[in-house]
């Protein structure tokens, strides 16, 4: 596993009211959630990235309101058609 360093300002931690871990877990597991919403990944990866079960990022993404399924309208109607 890698690890990344970053230089954050000094009040950061103090704006969102978490400690040094707590606000790199946040940023780990917001980053996978728009990732995953933009649909750079998939949501099995998004969940690996955050460091979460699959059903615990299902719930991350229904606690930030951020659709379960990426699919478009065109993809269903095409998979329930058959092709």
């Amino acid at each position: 596993m890698q690890t990344i360093m970053m230089e954050l300002p000094d009040d950061a931690f103090s704006a969102l009211r978490k400690d040094p871990i707590e606000f790199a877990r946040e940023m780990r597991v917001a980053a996978a959630v728009q990732w995953y919403a933009e649909g750079i990944v998939s949501q099995g990866k998004a969940a690996e990235l955050a460091g979460l079960s699959r059903a615990e990022f299902l719930a991350e993404l229904h606690r930030r309101k951020v659709p379960a399924s990426q699919a478009t309208i065109e993809e269903l109607r095409e998979e329930i058609h058959g092709g």
